[in-house]
């Protein structure tokens, strides 16, 4: 009977193999524990750290908006409250130029749109939006900087379109998913539901009016002072008037195409 030899190259070989599939047993098993802590990270973490940050930002333009920006303010409520009602009630304002209730040299200028504020700073937040339907409440910053706006759970104002209560187009933008997601259900919204906007001096509520569901990312028409889309023409206006555009990416955790939603404003009233 013949007895195997087992030379030495061979064990050595053997033991080659079992090291080299263990180490990459190891390295895969560590990319999958780091690649499903990033995943928690964006899913779970930025959500948890924008929802809160934006809600104490609420918080804060709450406050600042209740203590008078003039002495006892009585004189600058009077002032506004008149001036507000005289252009505002249940009924939007005439959008024909010239009938807007003030000059057209303030209109996009950056006021906050009730025409005694200066232009917001970049990046920092001015105005709250409110959608019943959605449940959300969430600040608006001047500016779609990720970094500074959009990441930090904010709605951000498309600098070059109009201010809150203007005549033409206020469109804002939101993350539909991680830090915050505060547009994640905005496909939700249908015809008549209300989104309210609110400044240091007015209330604006707008009425949900159209919504199209998927354009190219460069479909830079749709946030024009009439709002129209390039892409898909039968979605937009050929009118002018008080315009609200809200736009995120589409599908969900993609960004390859973006969901408009429009509304029209319907009433504004003091704060």
């Amino acid at each position: 009977m013949r007895v195997p030899v087992v030379r030495h190259s061979t064990r050595r070989r053997r033991a080659l193999r079992r090291r080299v599939l263990w180490s990459g047993a190891e390295l895969l098993v560590t990319a999958g524990v780091v690649l499903l802590l990033f995943v928690v990270h964006q899913v779970w973490w930025t959500n948890r750290e924008a929802k809160q940050g934006a809600g104490r930002t609420v918080e804060a333009l709450e406050k600042q908006w209740a203590v008078p920006a003039d002495g006892d303010g009585s004189a600058r409520r009077r002032s506004a409250e008149g001036g507000t009602r005289a252009r505002t009630s249940t009924a939007p304002p005439d959008p024909t130029p010239g009938r807007t209730g003030r000059s057209e040299g303030s209109r996009g200028n950056g006021n906050d749109g009730d025409g005694t504020s200066a232009a917001p700073h970049a990046s920092s937040a001015y105005a709250i939006l409110t959608i019943p339907r959605l449940h959300l409440r969430v600040p608006v910053a001047e500016g779609t900087s990720k970094r500074h706006v959009l990441d930090k759970g904010y709605v951000g104002h498309y600098t070059g379109t109009q201010q809150p209560g203007q005549a033409g187009n206020f469109a804002v933008a939101g993350h539909r998913n991680t830090h915050g997601e505060p547009f994640r259900y905005v496909n939700r919204l249908r015809k008549g539901d209300t989104v309210e906007v609110e400044t240091r001096g007015a209330v604006y509520t707008y009425a949900v009016d159209r919504t199209l569901p998927r354009t190219s990312a460069r479909d830079g028409t749709t946030l024009a002072r009439v709002p129209r889309s390039t892409t898909h023409p039968a979605y937009g206006y050929s009118e002018p008037g008080y315009y609200l555009t809200l736009t995120t990416c589409t599908p969900e955790y993609t960004s390859r195409y973006r969901l408009v939603v429009w509304a029209r404003l319907t009433s504004m009233r003091p704060r």
